[in-house]
């Protein structure tokens, strides 16, 4: 009798146990984040993909300052209390900030003047993040270099982003999908930008063409180089004072967004928002 009795409470511990969400054992109340990712407003062309003069857009044309306006009064819906952005922490943010908030830097295309000092500013938020980072590639090799410079510079050869196989090449169209010429406003841009869609393929987009460069040097290159950047740049964002009641804007480079979106959304620390899901 005691047998059966000690299997029926193992059977019924067992079975609670079983049905029990993993989300119920994280119920800490958690930062909500957006992440906003954006194309570089003054095309400064330093990514892999290039955007032809006759493609681009200027944000400082009545047309498109309009549409600027109604981005900004859609990300303002989030009601953020922190706001970062992919920028060097000698870059001077809150100078520049201050400066706006005087009527100065207006004329700047760069999206951390059109979004992140203009939100910041209309919302009365008188701090920004900086939050961009260099990766352990970079300081490994500043670092070493002299010394074992053979192994970097064979890790890194031939490694630059550009690669003609079919795979690769559907890549290149897709980001061409992206331009904001194939958009009735910036608004749209972004919603189609910022979509889970979109992020999965524009993260998939380094496990093509140079991941595949050598036996693990293209591995090895995305790990040290572009992913630990984005790990960082993660950890940085971490070290923002904040609590649950927070809300922390994150405006960045499309590329780092889809990382991003992936460390948030896997973070048991913050809850992360769907850019289209603003009201």
């Amino acid at each position: 009798m005691k047998t059966f009795i000690y299997i029926f409470l193992v059977c019924i511990s067992t079975s609670l146990f079983a049905q029990k969400n993993p989300s119920d054992y994280f119920k800490n109340p958690k930062t909500k984040v957006l992440v906003v990712g954006a194309f570089h407003f003054d095309y400064p062309n330093l990514d892999a993909h290039k955007i032809n003069k006759e493609d681009q857009i200027d944000v400082l044309s009545p047309k498109t300052a309009k549409e600027v306006t109604e981005l900004v009064e859609y990300i303002k819906k989030f009601k953020p209390t922190k706001i970062a952005i992919e920028a060097w922490p000698k870059w001077n943010a809150n100078q520049k900030l201050k400066e706006y908030t005087e009527g100065k830097h207006r004329d700047q295309r760069d999206e951390r003047y059109q979004l992140a000092m203009r939100i910041a500013s209309e919302l009365k938020i008188n701090e920004l993040f900086s939050v961009d980072a260099s990766s352990v590639l970079g300081d490994l090799m500043e670092r070493f270099n002299k010394a074992d410079s053979l192994y970097f510079k064979r890790l890194i050869e031939d490694y630059d982003y550009k690669s003609d196989d079919p795979v690769s090449q559907q890549f290149a169209t897709f980001y061409k999908s992206s331009d904001p010429k194939n958009f009735k406003s910036l608004l749209k841009t972004f919603l189609y930008m910022n979509s889970k869609e979109y992020h999965r393929f524009g993260y998939g987009a380094y496990l093509s063409g140079d991941f595949k460069l050598r036996e693990y040097d293209g591995a090895d290159m995305l790990a040290m180089n572009w992913y630990d950047r984005n790990l960082r740049i993660f950890r940085n964002i971490q070290n923002i004072p904040h609590t649950s009641e927070d809300r922390v804007l994150v405006i960045v480079g499309n590329g780092h967004a889809a990382v991003l979106r992936q460390l948030f959304t896997f973070s048991a620390e913050y809850e992360f928002i769907e850019f289209s899901s603003l009201k």
